[in-house]
This record gives structure tokens, sequence and C-alpha cells, in this order.
């Protein structure tokens, strides 16, 4: 299966639309890419794809093979060359190494590639009017039919809400995936959720609605992502909040997940995505804190090179490098490992001591007790027969790994 050349999926979610979902996955794309990862991008936004337009590949078109389809190339593993970088809190634009050399040996990156409908539409303008069922198919031909190369990452760009094409996806990935890499590491890890909002009252109440929906599925949420958050005047660098203030970080300790940071709204990556012109800030420009004086590299600014290498110069890169390799993010993911192992671990203990506690035939009930529409309480019994060729646990354990969390109690009952 094409998902299995991928270590690590990651959903981008928002139950809000033009919150920048599409903003959110292109920059993390392109971070991870920096970082030195392989990346995909998967949009199944399919009524409105807009990834084609952010990486600037509109008049692309993907390639059919024998098994699949195969996505289109943003940039290839490649090394960038040496740049004067934005961003220094001392005002300093030199790029550093972490020894505190100049960086002169340039920057190693890795390699980008995206799927979307965008591609296959026969023009850009097409309405894609479409019924739940063509949805559906839609979106698992996407996740079992594109010949991804060897990825670290996967995003999923999605659409608002919680529609078809959500429930197709989940149910696609739950089958084809691994909660934790300790399980199976040879199996797709699917990660979590990167949720996306805006400051604003009305955004916050709807993409609370896409956390209870992580919340009740089992998807973890690996952090908030609150998007234009401000807006920095390029001429006397004051920051306005046109949106409200504060917005993410209330709703992320509500839901006690972690608030990843603010992303303000910058004219110049605005620039860099409609004509693909490079970022230049004025002398004076300090964006989060940081200074973003390029006007003596000013001579730079053109249409020429590759979108990664000029988004380097735009002030939310380092933002996003920030957010994206915090020690809370780092923390969640050995957490979510860490437990994984031992729960593996006890699994494999009961295994070795069912023979020994238990008689060599029992048959266990598993008892699953939900709540459905508030009323009615349905019962669902489920028989395993234990023999010494297939142990109990082992058969538990992958039972209760596709339990979905809506399920409130368990009940193992040993019977004669």
């Amino acid at each position: 299966m094409p998902l299995d050349n991928i270590r690590n999926i990651l959903l981008v979610l928002s139950g809000k639309g033009g919150v920048g979902k599409s903003s959110v996955t292109t920059q993390l794309a392109l971070t991870l890419s920096l970082q030195g990862h392989t990346v995909g991008v998967l949009d199944i936004d399919l009524t409105g794809p807009s990834i084609p337009r952010f990486f600037g590949i509109e008049d692309a078109k993907v390639k059919q093979a024998p098994g699949g389809w195969i996505p289109v190339d943003v940039h290839g593993a490649q090394t960038l060359a040496a740049h004067k970088r934005v961003g220094g809190e001392d005002g300093s634009t030199t790029e550093q190494k972490e020894g505190g050399e100049t960086a002169a040996d340039g920057q190693k990156i890795g390699s980008l590639s995206c799927m979307s409908l965008g591609f296959i539409l026969a023009s850009r303008s097409d309405a894609v009017i479409w019924r739940g069922p063509k949805k559906t198919a839609m979106v698992r031909q996407f996740l079992t039919d594109v010949l991804w190369p060897p990825l670290d990452y996967l995003l999923i760009d999605t659409p608002p809400g919680t529609s078809d094409e959500h429930i197709s996806l989940l149910e696609t990935l739950l089958k084809n995936t691994t909660p934790s890499p300790a399980l199976n590491p040879h199996v797709p890890f699917l990660a979590g959720a990167v949720v996306v909002t805006t400051p604003q009252a009305i955004s916050v109440s709807d993409v609370k609605k896409e956390l209870n929906f992580c919340k009740k599925t089992g998807i973890r949420v690996l952090g908030v992502v609150e998007n234009m958050a401000g807006f920095v005047c390029p001429n006397c660098s004051e920051c306005t909040n046109v949106f409200s203030k504060g917005g993410g970080t209330v709703m992320a300790t509500e839901f006690e997940v972690p608030f990843l940071g603010s992303v303000p709204i910058d004219p110049a990556f605005v620039e860099l995505v409609e004509s693909g012109t490079r970022p230049v800030y004025p002398k004076g420009t300090i964006m989060q804190g940081k200074v973003m004086d390029t006007e003596e590299v000013a001579a730079l600014k053109s249409k020429d090179g590759l979108f990664v290498e000029k988004y380097r110069d735009c002030s939310l890169a380092p933002l996003f490098d920030e957010f994206f390799s915090t020690p809370t993010l780092r923390a969640l993911l050995a957490t979510i490992i860490a437990v994984s192992l031992f729960t593996s671990l006890l699994f494999v203990v009961m295994t070795v001591c069912w023979d020994v506690v238990m008689p060599s035939r029992v048959t266990l009930v598993l008892q699953v007790k939900y709540l459905r529409d508030r009323s009615a309480i349905a019962n669902q019994q489920v028989s395993i027969l234990h023999t010494r060729q297939a142990p109990v646990p082992v058969a538990v354990t992958g039972l209760l790994l596709k339990i979905p969390s809506r399920i409130g109690t368990f009940g193992l009952l040993p019977t004669e």
C-alpha cells in the first residue's frame, strides 16, 4: 500500500472556514523540508483545493503510473546556498550555526511533493458539485492510489468542519496506521492533528467543535495555532489586533491541549504566494520581537529561485520553525511513544503468564456499552474463544485498539 512509505501522518484541522488551514499546512511543510525532512502534502479539500496555488504550481498535472498517481514535485532534496537570514533579535542578519560560526556551506533541505484535486480538474475554475458518496470515494482513492516516495511526514490539509471527507479520511487512516510506532514500526504512525483558529470568538466557538470531534474519534491534538493574530504595519512596526486577541490561548487551556503560538498577518508572505516575490522588509520593522531589517539585501528582491528558498526570508519562517521544534511538542510525542512501549510490554507479560494462571480453554465476554442519540443504550457482546494457539491477550489487544473512544465500559468475564 502507498502509505507504507510514510513514517508520520499529521492532520491540519479546523471547524471554521477561512482561518488559514492551507496557509499553515504550506508553511509547516516548508518548515519541515527546511529542517531536512522529506515531506508530502495531501489536499482533501475537494470543493476548494488551494494547495497548488500556495506552492505556485497550479499548472502542474499528476502523472498516471501502473499502480496509481504520481504526486507533483514542489522541489527535490538539495543544498540551498547560504544567505543573509532575517530574524536576529540583535538586528543581525547573518544566519548562524549552532556553534556560532557563519553558515557558509548552505542548508540541506528535504524533498517536497503534493497531491490535490486541483491538479486533476480540467480548469482551475471548475466547480466540484459532488454528493457524499463520490467525495468519500475520492478521499479513499487519494489515500490508497497515490504513489508517495518514502516520506518522513505526510501533511493532510482538510476542509472545514466534520463532513464526509473527515469521516472517510479517519476510517481509512485508522485501518492503515498505528497509534504508536512502538506497536508496529513498519506501519505509518498517525501522530495527531494541528488545529487552526483565529482569535475572534465566532471562530473559536466553531473550532471547539473540531476539538470535540478529535476527542470523540481518538485523534491526538498536537497543538493549537492561532492564525491572523494581529497585523504588523511595515512602515511603523505597530501591531494591531484586527481579529481580537487571545482566543486560541483560552481555547487550548480549556481543552488542555498545547498552544503552539500565534501567527500574525504578513503582507510579504501574501505577496510571496500571490506573485512569487521574495519578502523584503523596510528598516525598523519588528515582528514578534524579531528585527526584520532587509533593506541592505533589497537587491535580492525578485521572482527568481525556489519557493522554499525565498520563504527563508519571510518573517513567519522562524515562527513556524519555533512552533514545531518546541519542547512541548517533542515532549508530547515522547510521552506517546513511552506509554505505547509500556503498554506493549504489559501485554507481552500477560501473554506469557496467561497459560499458567488461566485454564486452557476460557471464553471471554467483552461487554461494550455506549450511548446512542442520548436515548437508547445498546449492548454488544463479543465472545473471544481462547486457545493455546491464539493467546487471549493478543486477540483482545488487537480488538481494543480498534474500539472507538465513545465506548464507556469494558467487562472481561471468564465463563465455564
